[in-house]
Parts: structure tokens; sequence; C-alpha cells
């Protein structure tokens, strides 16, 4: 094969997903290399970093198509960074001999939902199951029907949506205890006062316990539930009532899940002040105020100083 560009990562995307098609686990390095080898890149090629000179492109591209092919259920990820097929991954590849591309993952509802997320960062939640939605997907970097601007914000908003799945994937590798911890933190993170972790006997299930301000005048109980399923009303009904037993007015229910419609009608018509904080929703916080994450890559976007053009400097005058 003779040497080419760097493929984009949609057309990386069935060959990476025939790379596991023998069904063993590979790191997601390995099968980078057999790519590159694939596609006779050049090891300059295989250099060449991005724009912003934080990584490799090859490694990047791949980088996405791997996501992409995992959050969409061709691929599983028994540990980190590697990856293995699915039954799904094996009928895609029967069935698309040519090309998978987004087009191809659009057809499944987890990638649907993990590209809403990319159009709806700052809370809202994916659309129920079987939910027709009118959303459209995101845009890639190089659609040339937006704005440089729209461009940016919209590949922003990918990797935000990204970040905040691997934060979630994370999370739910970890055991309560972390969670219960990283909850506490998220809070103070976000200005709350001094908390205190709970547990054991006569915590009457709360995972813990804060403070509304620095000063300690006001306490706001926590309930953190490192859930795959969905809360129900129940589970709320039961945090409310915890609350009127210590004489509570305010508190916070965090999951890593969602919850139902029944548990979030219940909470706003209860006379106790309860916040429900779903994954998605976590996922943004722990972004927004630096908690498991640190800074990559700052772009700043810098525009034409009209006032400074428009000032004549000999006269003082415009």
């Amino acid at each position: 094969m003779q040497p080419v560009a760097i493929p984009d990562y949609q057309t990386l995307m069935r060959p990476l997903l025939a790379a596991y098609e023998d069904g063993q686990e590979r790191p997601v390095a390995q099968a980078r290399d057999q790519l590159a080898a694939e596609f006779a890149l050049t090891e300059d090629e295989r250099a060449e970093m991005l724009p912003s000179g934080k990584g490799r492109k090859w490694n990047n591209r791949v980088g996405w198509a791997a996501t992409y092919l995992y959050r969409s259920g061709l691929l599983e990820r028994p540990r980190r960074s590697v990856y293995r097929i699915t039954e799904r991954g094996r009928l895609v590849l029967q069935q698309n001999p040519q090309r998978v591309d987004n087009d191809v993952l659009g057809a499944f509802e987890e990638f649907r939902e993990f590209r809403f997320s990319a159009t709806s960062v700052g809370g809202t939640s994916p659309p129920p199951s079987g939910a027709e939605t009118t959303t459209p997907a995101p845009q890639t970097p190089d659609d040339h029907s937006q704005t440089p601007e729209e461009r940016i914000d919209a590949a922003h908003k990918q990797l935000r949506a990204a970040l905040a799945a691997e934060l979630l994937d994370r999370i739910l590798e970890q055991d309560p205890a972390f969670f219960e911890r990283l909850v506490m933190d998220v809070l103070q993170a976000m200005g709350y006062g001094r908390g205190q972790q709970l547990g054991g006997s006569g915590d009457e299930g709360f995972d813990g316990v804060i403070n509304e301000d620095r000063l300690g005048l006001d306490r706001i109980y926590v309930q953190a539930k490192r859930w795959t399923n969905t809360v129900g009303r129940p589970d709320v009904q039961g945090f409310v009532g915890a609350l009127a037993g210590r004489g509570a007015t305010k508190g916070v229910f965090i999951t890593t899940s969602d919850f139902s419609a029944g548990a979030r009608a219940y909470a706003e018509q209860v006379q106790a002040r309860v916040i429900l904080i779903d994954g998605q929703q976590l996922a943004q916080l722990m972004i927004e105020h630096d908690v498991g994450v640190s800074l990559g890559t700052r772009y700043d976007v810098k525009r034409l100083d009209l006032d400074y053009f428009a000032d004549d400097p000999s006269t003082g005058t415009s």
C-alpha cells in the first residue's frame, strides 16, 4: 500500500473494529500500531503533532475512533485502554464490509445519547429510551457550513461530552466510599462550607452532611448512590423521610445514573428543599469546578479592538 495522508477518525472506525475481530483483548496502542502498518504511515506522519502541540494527530484520531466504537457498544473495555469486540461489533463488521462511520453508529441508542449529550452540555439529560429527538448531531470541526466560531463551539462540546462520559466510567470503577468522598469534594469545590462524610449505624441513610455556608449556619444532608439503574420515587421518598427525622429542610441526592420522572416530580412537591443531581449533571459539575480533571489545552480566541483603531492619538478625537 502506498503511503497516504493520515486518515480521518471515521475512516479509521472499521479498520480499528476489524483489528479486534479475533475476540482477543488488546491495548489500543497495539491496535494503533497495526493500523499504522495497514495504512503505511511513515514515522514522520505518525509523529505529526496536533496544532496545539499537545499530542500526536495519529494517536488522537485512533483514540476518537475507539471512543465512538466503545460508546456505540461495538467495543467493550474490560480494563483501562484495553478493548475487546462485542457481538454487536461483529454484526456491524458483517453488515458493513466497506465502511463504518457516524451514520452507521447512529443506529444505536447509546451513540445517539452520547451525541445528544454533546449538544446539551449543562445538565440536560439524554432522551428516554425509544424517544424521538430532532436535536442535530454535533458537527465535526471540518464542517464548512459553520463559521469558525461555531466549529470551535461544536468541537468543545464534543470534547466535554466525551470527558463527562469518561468521568462516569472511572467513578463506576471505584468503590462506594470513593464516590461518597467525591460528592463531598464537588460540593465543597462549589463553595459550600466544610463537610463531613457519614457512615455506619445511626447515619439514617445519609452519606454526608455539609455546611451551606462557611460559618455552618445551616446544614445540607447528602445521599450518594453509585448506581447504574434509575433511581425511583421510593428512594427519594426515603431520603425525604430521613430529612424529616433529622428536622432538616435541605438535602442533595446525587447519583451516577438518572432519576425517574416520578422521583423528580416528588422532589418538586415536597416541603423540604431537595435537589436531585444525576450522573450527567455530576460530571459537568466536576468539569466546571476542576474535580478529577486538569487543564489540557487552552485556545484564546481574540477579536479586533475597533476602539483602538477608532481613536486618533494625535488629536485625541475619534
